[in-house]
């Protein structure tokens, strides 16, 4: 079966090393032939894929050498690289049905930086993610905290090892445990009713309470 070529005139004439790669849709579609600049950005390559075939953009996903190709990484344009011969795998995602908002994209599943973030955070967590292979979870737990927290964790880092050697090692922890219930009880507003009694004024119990006088009461009157 003779394959379909396909030429894309608008870049012959803007680059003179251009390439023949060899496209293939994963369904009845037969395979074509595709000319293209030896380099390219991936978004523009899936721009010409999906005008050339008459398919949606957003759901068309390009495989090369089994990794799948994405637009952009950090804000920046990806630029894919091809020898002559090279085949490209086009997959094309089905529509959610109507009515539904399904995505079944995984990127959406992993933890993303906002679109606000600076762009020294944003090449940090390319390197963690990229280069040291962090898990999404440490990402988050990194990204997460504040500097003022940082600057805490690190100077209890620094503190320890002189805890350690005062053998104070288990009072240190202990005193650790001690400040994160104690900075992070909540404040109560005014008419506020705690859940423990002993801090309320005459002792007040919440509602529903069950406690040795609940029981009793509710003995006495048959309730139990």
């Amino acid at each position: 079966m003779e394959m379909e070529e396909i030429v894309e005139e608008e870049t012959c004439g803007k680059h003179e090393n251009m390439v023949e790669i060899t496209v293939k849709t994963i369904g009845p579609a037969r395979p074509s032939r595709l000319h293209v600049p030896s380099s390219i950005k991936v978004l523009d390559l899936r721009k010409l894929i999906a005008r050339k075939n008459h398919l949606p953009v957003e759901n068309l996903k390009l495989i090369l050498q089994g990794k799948v190709l994405h637009d952009r990484a950090d804000e920046d344009d990806i630029y894919v690289r091809f020898n002559d011969g090279d085949s490209l795998i086009v997959a094309v995602k089905p529509k959610a049905p109507v009515g539904l908002d399904i995505d079944d994209d995984d990127e959406d599943l992993k933890f993303q930086l906002p679109q606000s973030t600076s762009q020294w955070k944003k090449k940090l967590y390319s390197f963690l993610r990229n280069r040291m292979k962090l898990p999404d979870i440490v990402l988050m737990a990194i990204f997460s905290l504040g500097l003022k927290a940082w600057a805490l964790i690190i100077f209890w880092f620094t503190l320890a090892p002189i805890a350690h050697k005062l053998d104070l090692g288990p009072l240190y922890i202990l005193g650790t445990g001690f400040c994160l219930i104690f900075l992070n009880l909540g404040r109560r507003q005014p008419g506020d009713v705690s859940a423990y009694s002993i801090f309320n004024e005459d002792f007040r119990e919440l509602p529903g309470t069950l406690n040795a006088d609940a029981i009793d009461r509710d003995m006495r009157t048959g309730q139990l």
